[in-house]
């Protein structure tokens, strides 16, 4: 997957079309992606009491962002802020992700 933890992605299809955020996990082994903002749902949760402690969990409603398959975000390039296609070069010892558009290291060497 060439979009990691940290970077700044474009949503391009499906109802959150033209949104931006920062990627907050990577699932590598599904294809998929969590966006801050991006496909929020909603989860209902009960409230409970706690055995022992006595304390309790408020219920209600907890809203979270649900995992994008990664085909349907774009890396957006902190240089030149467009939507860019991502190209590898290696180099010392590890490879480096590169800006298709203006050529610039998306990454720090060695990461």
């Amino acid at each position: 997957m060439d979009i990691k933890k940290g970077d700044t992605v474009e949503i391009i299809s499906g109802s959150d079309r033209g949104k931006r955020g920062v990627v907050l996990r990577a699932l590598p082994k599904e294809d998929r992606i969590v966006v801050e903002g991006i496909n929020l749902r909603k989860k209902h949760t009960r409230q409970t009491t706690q055995t022992g402690s006595g304390s309790s969990i408020k219920g209600g409603t907890v809203e979270f962002p649900a995992p994008v398959h990664v085909s349907k975000a774009m890396l957006v390039c902190p240089k030149c802020d467009q939507l860019t296609r991502v190209t590898r070069r290696t180099g010392e010892e590890h490879y480096r992700r590169y800006c298709k558009s203006c050529d610039n290291p998306l990454d720090a060497a060695g990461r």
